[in-house]
């Protein structure tokens, strides 16, 4: 007689057992680590405490029951085989003996090679964190976004979908830089103590990664780390970046009042397709857009996505895609991609699109998009993420006064210093709404839009969303218009709360996003870009020897350290009609970004050239 156990994803065939000689011989359970060897201390449950009334698979008893089992299992998990196993996991890949890490605004981002070990310690602080958070799912993204192939990186995703929360950072890079296994540990078991962390509870992760010929081999060394710490997890293999954020969120609020949608990828495509539906209200999209996707994870998941969507035959958005080869990884982001649009201020070579087509630019892991076209004298235009911004504020704006909500939804824009100047006086004097500006990074720009009913928020470089409030939600779920008028836009508007992924930037939904708004505007690329005229700007980056000497403040707009370096900008600035430069430390390497924007482009590279020469002076 047998019985079959489910516990952490293991199963387990419990015979009968004659060691311990207390009565007739008993059906037993064994209990195992995940996907190991079974743990030192078993616990032996007798078939008479035992009932045919299950969870996950468990059979219930009056004495002894699931949670009992559970908790008994845990303690002795932990207790026996935590330190050993994590110690002994972590001397597989050892951290380089001259390198230090830090948690940056994108996780951890480097040459693929110094990785090991830095992977391996983010799965010991995603099980943490999901422990901390009572057993909610953590996401964990392998990635390097726009940079080149030979890079990669890792970052958290926290259980709403959003950034890993700002103080746990620093854990992020106290274990990355531990010097030994044993100082690992000891790391380990601080944060521990100091968040009150009850190691009884289950962990959950859940983890996935871009095209990058590195991945596979990371995401081994992360499951090994997640082994060593009794987590529950999951691979969902090859996503989008922003799909892993959606599939975090709605795990987290399955069968809540806040059910994100279904928790798969299949899942992420009919919720985007069945909203684009409704959000078009009848309306044709008028020509095609050909989509750059960067030969990285956004091209096959594109690809998927239109499978999705009613076809050009039957009144649906012509996609024609290009730069999909994620055969090639060396190919990644290689003159082409949102990072080489927009920083070299021309289309990928690759892309061939005629005047006055409409092209976008995903970049590596698909959460970052950028517009552009050749006008008809072949002038190459722009569309960044100021643009998106300011018309999906412009449009929003528009449906909540026409559906009735105008004084009920208060819509504001959020930016960084590295937007336009003229997208900045566009927002406040022709849309009449607040811009508030943050220091860069998602995870500043994203809390600052939830401090709006409706949230914009993107940065330049094309990485944004809409944020809608549960107040916003709750309004636009309750509201009963007064009018077929109102009618359309309500719908509209609720629809686009779904088309739009709410937990981070999603270069898919805000390309449907974008292409939704220029239908229901009946324009093209060219109406978009005479909203307003950009300010010609420019961007330098600068190599320093050391980043940190450079200290920001104001939302990074002016530096407080050097000294005197500030005064020198603002000197230099000065001279200039419209004129307006800052210099941000990067967040991953030595070197200093500098800005500049004046009123015409020779007097902006004047000013550029000035204000890189005071950094370069100052940075050494």
């Amino acid at each position: 007689m047998h019985y079959v156990m489910h516990l952490d994803g293991v199963t387990e065939q419990c015979r009968d057992n004659e060691k311990y000689k207390r009565g007739p011989p008993q059906p037993c359970i064994k209990l195992r680590g995940a996907g190991e060897k079974p743990i030192k201390g078993e616990i032996h449950v007798p078939a008479a405490s035992l009932m045919w009334g299950t969870q996950r698979g468990v059979p219930l008893g009056p004495s002894l029951s699931f949670v009992q089992i559970r908790v008994q299992h845990q303690k002795l998990l932990l207790k026996h085989n935590d330190k050993e196993r994590i110690i002994a996991a972590s001397a597989k890949v050892p951290k380089p003996a001259d390198r230090t890490f830090q948690y940056g605004t994108a996780g951890f981002r480097m040459k693929a090679m110094l990785l090991d070990s830095v992977v391996f310690r983010v799965g010991l602080l995603a099980a943490l964190r999901s422990r901390k958070l009572n057993g909610q799912t953590i996401g964990v993204m392998i990635t390097a976004s726009h940079n080149p192939p030979e890079d990669n990186g890792v970052k958290l995703v926290d259980p709403m979908g959003e950034m890993l929360e700002e103080s746990w950072e620093v854990y992020g890079t106290t274990l990355a830089n531990a010097t030994s296994e044993e100082k690992l540990f000891e790391a380990y078991d601080k944060i521990i103590k100091e968040c009150h962390i009850n190691l009884d509870t289950e962990a959950n992760v859940i983890f996935a990664r871009d095209t990058r010929s590195s991945g596979a081999h990371l995401t081994s060394i992360l499951t090994e780390s997640l082994k060593a710490t009794g987590t529950i997890y999951a691979d969902y293999k090859l996503l989008t970046t922003p799909q892993l954020h959606y599939i975090t969120r709605c795990l987290n609020t399955k069968g809540s009042p806040y059910e994100y949608g279904e928790p798969t990828e299949q899942g992420y495509y009919k919720k985007i397709a069945s909203s684009l539906k409704v959000a078009m209200q009848g309306r044709h999209f008028s020509g095609s857009v050909t989509v750059d996707c960067a030969n990285g994870v956004g091209g096959p998941k594109l690809r998927e996505l239109i499978k999705h969507l009613p076809s050009p035959s039957e009144g649906g958005l012509e996609i024609k895609v290009v730069n999909d080869d994620v055969l090639t990884p060396e190919r990644l982001n290689h003159q082409c991609g949102a990072d080489f649009v927009k920083t070299t201020q021309r289309a990928p070579p690759s892309s061939h699109a005629a005047p006055m087509t409409r092209c976008a630019s995903l970049d590596g892991d698909a959460d970052r998009i950028v517009y552009y076209f050749n006008d008809v004298d072949g002038t190459f235009r722009l569309l960044d993420g100021d643009r998106i911004a300011t018309l999906a504020a412009l449009f929003i704006g528009d449906l909540a006064r026409s559906a009735g909500l105008g004084e009920k939804l208060k819509v504001g824009v959020v930016q960084t210093a590295y937007a336009n100047g003229a997208s900045t006086a566009y927002v406040t004097q022709d849309l009449r709404l607040p811009v508030v500006c943050t220091a860069t990074g998602v995870k500043h720009l994203h809390h600052a839009a939830t401090k709006f009913d409706v949230g914009v928020y993107f940065e330049a470089n094309g990485h944004g969303t809409v944020v809608f409030s549960d107040l916003a939600l709750k309004r636009l779920n309750k509201y009963e218009p007064q009018s077929p008028a109102q009618s359309s836009a309500l719908e509209t508007l609720q629809a686009l709360t779904a088309l739009i992924n709410q937990t981070v930037g999603d270069a898919l939904s805000d390309l449907l996003l974008v292409e939704v708004i220029l239908a229901h505007k009946g324009w093209g690329p060219k109406e978009w870009d005479l909203t307003y005229t950009d300010l010609p700007n420019r961007l330098v980056r600068v190599e320093v020897a050391d980043r940190n000497i450079f200290k920001a403040f104001d939302a990074e707009r002016k530096l407080e350290s050097p000294p005197s370096v500030q005064a020198q900008i603002d000197a230099a600035v000065g001279k200039f009609k419209n004129g307006r430069s800052f210099a941000r430390a990067s967040g991953t390497e030595d070197v200093v970004r500098v800005y500049a924007e004046a009123a015409t482009r020779s007097e902006t590279e004047d000013l550029a050239q000035k204000v890189t020469t005071i950094v370069r002076q100052a940075g050494g």
